[in-house]
């Protein structure tokens, strides 16, 4: 456990080291490749040269480039005071703090409902292998994989909100976001975005556990099993499928953490959700680069966070890993 605690502190310290490098080259993206000038952008097309030094000294843009970024660092995330270029008097964090909730609903419920339908389409694929039913079974998760994420949303409410609402969908509310105060609603509001997100990765989480239990089945300990007489049901259960989750759980924390830091933009954009991924898309729009900095270090923070977390858990499983 001590080798798992120090392994964990190591992995920890190199991702607040990440994160610091990322901030960095985000900051210099932003504000200090040649040609961008944010206080063009803030005074407006038509701006003359003093209104341009006056908002250059007002954001702290005519300050030396490590002072500049540490006064944006300070404002984002010690002051959390950091405003929009556009919509002035909106603070970035307060706006990523209110959108994160939505985002969380989003992905979680669909990963709940791809974890499932994957491991249970995986794990009957790779029991039925050589049967008609395994490879219409991994049909139906290539056929998932293969829709895009805008197109079937916009069929989906093409189905539920016009063609059949009046008869089959008429329970189905109209796109947007109601908060967990209103449970039901809020289901109600998510289960199609929960749907639609799932569909996209539980094709390949199903293709990757078929091959994974596909081999498992046909290792050393496996045939052991067997030879103590263990039935097929246990030995799939216990030792084959347990034995090949360990690269499941890999692929779902990097999936996880993707998605929670607006990998799911598109589910948001066309479901009318306020989420990380929908604040980023407006502010792209409109080149709002502090609300960008802003969405790009937290989409940042769960991917590292999760790669973190992975190599923990993997350690934690293989001893051979903290040595790696």
């Amino acid at each position: 456990m001590t080798d798992v605690l120090h392994f964990a502190l190591k992995r920890f310290a190199s991702a607040l080291l990440v994160m610091f490098a990322i901030s960095v080259l985000v900051f210099l993206i932003f504000f200090a490749t040649p040609g961008v000038d944010p206080a063009a952008r803030i005074a407006g097309r038509n701006a003359d040269p003093a209104t341009l030094a006056q908002v250059r000294h007002s954001f702290g843009l005519d300050r030396p480039m490590p002072v500049r970024y540490l006064l944006m660092m300070r404002h984002l995330l010690v002051d959390r005071d950091l405003e929009s270029f556009v919509n002035r008097g909106s603070r970035v964090i307060p706006q990523i703090v209110q959108a994160t909730p939505v985002t969380l609903s989003l992905v979680v419920g669909a990963a709940v409902i791809w974890m499932v339908a994957g491991i249970l389409m995986g794990t009957a694929a790779a029991t039925l292998r050589g049967r008609a039913a395994d490879p219409l079974i991994m049909l139906v998760g290539v056929v998932g994989v293969s829709l895009p994420a805008y197109w079937l949303g916009e069929v989906v409410n093409l189905v539920t909100q016009k063609q059949l609402h009046g008869s089959l969908f008429s329970w189905v509310p109209p796109p947007g976001y109601v908060g967990l105060a209103h449970p039901g609603q809020w289901a109600l509001h998510m289960l199609f975005p929960w749907l639609t997100l799932a569909l996209l990765y539980a094709g390949i989480y199903a293709r990757l556990l078929r091959g994974e239990v596909v081999t498992a089945l046909g290792e050393d300990y496996v045939r052991t099993a067997r030879a103590k007489g263990l039935s097929e049901r246990r030995i799939l259960i216990r030792h084959a499928l347990r034995c090949s989750l360990i690269p499941i759980v890999s692929l779902f924390g990097l999936d996880f953490g993707a998605l929670v830091g607006g990998a799911a933009l598109l589910t948001e954009v066309v479901f009318g959700l306020p989420g990380i991924g929908k604040l980023t898309y407006d502010a792209l729009q409109n080149l709002d680069l502090p609300v960008i900095m802003g969405t790009v270090l937290y989409a940042a923070f769960f991917v590292v966070l999760a790669n973190a977390l992975v190599d923990i858990l993997y350690a934690r499983l293989d001893p051979r890993a903290r040595h790696a």
